[in-house]
């Protein structure tokens, strides 16, 4: 009977996607090979400085959506990092919802035995961000250091591992994973080894291909499973700082990839080559540098004199986007190297700070869109570019809308790259470095408003009490603090938002019912200090500055130092929320909604923070239940919102923070379930973990 049962339910999903008019050919060859061939079954201070710190370092059927074609939106799995290939973060399926999602219970619970902790020497941090994907009935995801694990879909248990050894005792950047990919290889093959891959960049820099069926390396692809990506790459520091710490992307039969490149060692570092390589033997296909190598590139005119032949970085270290059907590939860039000093690389620095909109098949660029000239505040693009459709004029337009560290929020057209709400250049405050020339304007979208405060001065100095305010008051005097994009600067400069956004890698979330974007939010203040390096040096040596960042920038004449801007007790001097949920309705560009999002466990057991908010790393899944779910915060909760209002309607408990993105699927008995990685962040200070924790109605 369940067999029966079974077989009903899959007949009917894949009648209801055959039903859709959107399915391109290779949709209804896929289609086709799915319905003859069946499935595989394959406490205090120290905490909360510590907590703020890290923000630096770092329906049941369902139905058919109109949005992409290939891997799109399905009505059961969870296929890609985003679910659907343009990273919406939405699942059609509304067996949970509004009105019973108070009944969600724990039902079961998956311990990867790998607990976080500190990355070898201290140096920079341990995360468990992962996202699971879910196809066949088997749940894929990634360790912080890269072990892969298929799990049954239905109870956790596990049906396989991967480990590619990394080695621990080696010194890197970041000890993370977000996840990992999958590719179906649509031509015939002999036996059934390696059809469908799961792909893995690794924090030592390899790309792996793993059969989804046993979880051994696919021997075809490369050398023996793998591809040394630090080749053709010029690696320094030992190798330490050159990573791979998000799923790739995969189009047309390509495996697409990128790079995590440790910040402001240096004016040159390495080169954020974006990478493409044939899925099915490894063979590169195509690379394109995010910094122009040759004077015939139209942005090379970006760049003052030769110095795009000695910077680095402009790396994708975030999650790309895809359009099958338009063949592009969307890739957000990062800073170029370093972040804080810009006088080795003037201009605008054109590709860089940007989302660039590439050829899939040649990775040509076709447009791209800066929203950072000449960055002087390690303000990458750090979201998933996702992308939408949106209603104009009765008409529906293909866009792709860009989160960044300013929360600002660009909704552009997909095909021209071209705003689709009004952005204006504003002129922005001078530097005063010497050998400095910050770009005289920035630009700023209209619409929608800014997601975060973006100015700080004296007057809006917080604290718990009057002595409080008064040491912020006085601190944020003798900085520099003009607002957005003020220059760092010898005296202290104030950044606002942080390093940490704003927006970063979680993204946004999409509702296509009700055209929503749900984004969250960090707002908390730094100060960046540029120091000469004589007393750089000196200051290094003697250990003076305690609980400051050091940052060499070296080929520069100044060191750095940035730290967030506290008040003694070791809260942030600006006003709280200290982070956010917000709706944003994307026909109009306005603020539906917006509520305090997050706790600080520290703060709740002293004090009523109930509506502080908390800084928070890890994204939003939103459902057809009328439902955003949300970790992400620095108390151990997985939260459930109302999409139309932003009202708190569920809170789970969870072993652990949860410094990532939850998913969603159904399984063949029909009941859906809700996941989430908990194993916490260790510089933000959150209770660290191992767990993968599943919930669903009883």
């Amino acid at each position: 009977m369940k067999s029966s049962n079974n077989s009903t339910n899959r007949g009917l999903a894949l009648l209801a996607r055959c039903c859709c008019a959107w399915l391109n050919v290779a949709d209804r060859r896929q289609l086709l090979e799915e319905i003859g061939q069946p499935r595989s079954k394959g406490p205090g201070r120290f905490l909360i400085v510590q907590a703020i710190t890290g923000l630096a370092v770092i329906g049941v059927l369902g139905g058919c959506l109109p949005t992409l074609r290939h891997d799109a939106v399905t009505t059961t799995e969870w296929p890609s990092y985003g679910n659907d290939i343009g990273g919406t973060r939405y699942s059609p399926l509304g067996q949970i919802d509004r009105g019973n999602v108070e009944r969600l219970r724990v039902a079961w619970t998956y311990r990867t035995g790998e607990v976080g902790g500190a990355s070898p020497e201290g140096f920079g941090f341990t995360a468990f961000e992962a996202t699971p994907l879910m196809i066949d009935g088997t749940l894929y995801f990634s360790t912080p250091y890269n072990r892969v694990i298929a799990l049954d879909a239905e109870t956790g248990r596990e049906r396989w591992r991967y480990d590619p050894a990394v080695d621990r005792t080696h010194r890197v950047a970041i000890v993370t994973s977000r996840g990992v990919s999958s590719w179906l290889d649509p031509a015939p093959r002999a036996d059934s080894t390696c059809r469908r891959r799961i792909f893995v960049g690794t924090i030592d820099a390899r790309l792996i291909a793993i059969d989804a069926a046993t979880g051994t390396p696919c021997a075809g692809f490369g050398r023996n499973g793998q591809i040394d990506l630090t080749e053709g790459i010029d690696v320094l520091d030992d190798r330490c700082c050159y990573q791979v710490t998000s799923p790739p992307a995969v189009v047309a039969g390509l495996v697409v990839v990128g790079s995590s490149i440790g910040d402001n060692r240096a004016a040159t570092l390495e080169r954020g080559v974006v990478r493409a390589y044939d899925a099915r033997s490894g063979v590169l296909r195509w690379s394109w540098d995010p910094i122009p190598t040759h004077e015939s590139d139209p942005a090379r005119a970006t760049w003052a004199g030769d110095s795009w032949r000695r910077t680095g970085a402009a790396n994708v270290w975030s999650v790309m986007s895809v359009d099958d059907a338009r063949g592009l590939l969307f890739v957000p860039t990062s800073s170029p190297s370093p972040d804080y000093y810009g006088g080795q690389r003037l201009g605008a620095n054109v590709y860089a700070n940007s989302v660039v909109a590439l050829r899939a098949a040649t990775g040509e660029v076709v447009w791209h869109f800066q929203v950072v000239h000449h960055d002087l505040w390690d303000y990458d693009v750090p979201a998933q570019p996702v992308l939408v459709n949106v209603t104009r004029h009765g008409q529906s337009i293909p866009a792709v809308v860009v989160g960044t560290k300013m929360g600002h929020l660009y909704v552009l057209h997909r095909e021209t790259g071209v705003s689709l709400f009004p952005v204006e250049e504003r002129a922005v405050p001078r530097s005063t470095v010497p050998g400095e020339q910050a770009w005289p304007t920035q630009p700023f979208p209209m619409r929608p408003r800014p997601l975060v405060p973006s100015r700080l001065t004296a007057d809006d100095a917080w604290g718990m009490d009057a002595g409080e305010r008064d040491a912020c008051r006085a601190r944020i005097a003798r900085l520099r603090s003009e607002g957005i994009f003020t220059p760092p600067s010898l005296e202290g400069t104030v950044t606002f938002p942080g390093p940490g956004g704003g927006l970063n890698w979680s993204s946004v979330s999409h509702d296509p019912q009700r055209g929503l974007i749900i984004a969250n939010t960090n707002r908390l203040a730094f100060v960046v200090t540029l120091v000469a390096r004589d007393r750089y040096e000196q200051e290094r040596r003697t250990g003076a500055r305690p609980g400051r960042e050091f940052a060499p920038q070296r080929g520069t004449p100044y060191g750095m130092y940035r730290e967030p801007l506290l008040s003694p007790r070791g809260l942030p001097c600006n006003p709280p929320p200290w982070g956010a949920l917000t709706a944003v309705d994307l026909t109009t560009g306005d603020v539906r909604w917006e509520v305090p999002f997050g706790a600080y466990p520290e703060l709740s057991a002293q004090i009523e923070a109930r509506d502080w908010g908390s800084p928070n790393f890890g994204g939003s899944l939103t459902t057809a239940g009328g439902l955003v779910f949300i970790g992400a915060a620095r108390d151990s909760t997985l939260r459930a919102f109302d999409v139309e209002t932003g009202k708190l309607l569920w809170g789970g408990d969870l072993p652990a923070s949860a410094q990532a993105t939850p998913m969603t699927y159904r399984t063949q008995s029909g009941k859906q379930f809700v996941v989430i990685a908990a194993g916490g962040h260790s510089v933000l200070g959150t209770k660290m973990g191992d767990y993968v924790v599943a919930f669903a109605l009883p």
